[in-house]
């Protein structure tokens, strides 16, 4: 697998499609998110799954974006199409903020988001980031009873901590899957084709309809965003292997996206894959991008990139980790392997483009 640059893409790996949208008919495209809702319980206990819902689900709302293309919607590509896309978000504060996906939303003409208790209420975009495929939208608050959802921390995470999700797979409106933690520190697609870092592993059901939906913890805090599920290449249902954006990356970004600023990722200008053996442990630089900043510093195509600064570099999903801790202009360390030697060399990170390709 390669990857692209600091927040770098490529997720079609040993066989499995990474689906952010599962498709529709030749008129509607219904978005993958999953939808997530809060406990009583206290964080650590086993979760409750009928308090969480009773809790959660008031604060979990549906999107429905129209004029979208079905090309933008749908990862596999196909003809370009303008139809209805359907995803999931949830309230964020009592000024009538909306979290959801960057997919859900792309290229929409008009957005409209409906509440539990059958309200719909116009939205507007007012910022999103496809490097992270994280968006805010706002609605008239005025007469609404708001129920914004409390943000956790994804770092707190462990493999087989409990969570759950609610949405509306396949049009089953706010169905609520439980599920744990399968991994952490995965790195998948971003809507502009570089890649997401530190994104959360689960087999909690997400399927089309899902995508940017709150994930929540057994004490009802968001810990993730629904986002793309491994389908297997054969079809676009849940196959036990969804992943989250972390809402540790979300919250960095929210007063940015919620001022309708652009927010700016770090750029080394490379694609990678794993080094291949156990003893050259690294990400293998496989392509420097011209004029980039890996390039101007003297990187190689052939070299095992083994350390950011401080960060030791195992794999190509550390790399996308070490990038993304960073800011474009930052001066960091890179430490190389390059035939029988090691070498360290300053690079300036850049910006990231606004598409991989």
């Amino acid at each position: 697998m390669l990857v692209v640059s600091a927040l770098v893409g490529g997720l079609a790996s040993g066989g499995l499609v990474l689906a952010l949208d599962g498709g529709g008919s030749e008129s509607t495209t219904t978005i993958v998110r999953p939808s997530t809702n809060r406990t009583i319980s206290n964080a650590g206990e086993g979760l409750d799954a009928k308090s969480l819902y009773a809790a959660a689900s008031p604060g979990v709302v549906d999107i429905t974006s129209r004029g979208v293309s079905a090309e933008t919607q749908n990862p596999f590509g196909g003809t370009p199409q303008k139809g209805t896309a359907t995803g999931t978000g949830f309230v964020a504060d009592k000024d009538g903020n909306i979290v959801t996906a960057a997919h859900v939303v792309d290229g929409a003409s008009s957005i409209t988001v409906t509440f539990q208790d059958g309200t719909t209420r116009p939205a507007k975009l007012l910022g999103k980031d496809d490097a992270t495929d994280v968006a805010v939208l706002k609605v008239d608050a005025s007469g609404l009873t708001l129920h914004p959802l409390a943000l956790g921390s994804s770092a707190a995470l462990g493999a087989g901590d409990a969570l759950a999700v609610i949405g509306d797979p396949f049009g089953y409106q706010r169905s609520i899957s439980t599920g744990i933690v399968s991994g952490l520190d995965r790195t998948i697609q971003a809507p502009n084709g570089f890649t997401v870092a530190h994104a959360i592993q689960t087999d909690a059901a997400m399927n089309p309809g899902n995508s940017g939906g709150p994930v929540l913890n057994a004490g009802g805090q968001v810990i993730g965003i629904a986002d793309p599920i491994a389908t297997g290449g054969s079809t676009q249902a849940n196959t036990g292997v969804g992943f989250l954006v972390p809402i540790d990356l979300v919250k960095a970004e929210l007063p940015q996206l919620k001022a309708g600023q652009s927010v700016r990722h770090a750029y080394l200008g490379v694609s990678t894959g794993d080094a291949s053996s156990a003893t050259n442990i690294g990400a293998l630089i496989g392509a420097v991008s011209g004029n980039g900043p890996a390039a101007s510093a003297g990187l190689r195509t052939g070299d095992v990139v083994t350390q950011i600064g401080s960060a030791k570099v195992r794999n190509s999903g550390d790399l996308v980790g070490a990038i993304a801790t960073h800011k474009p202009g930052d001066s960091v360390a890179v430490t190389v392997k390059r035939g029988g030697s090691t070498k360290t060399v300053n690079v300036t990170l850049g910006t990231q483009p606004a598409s991989a390709g």
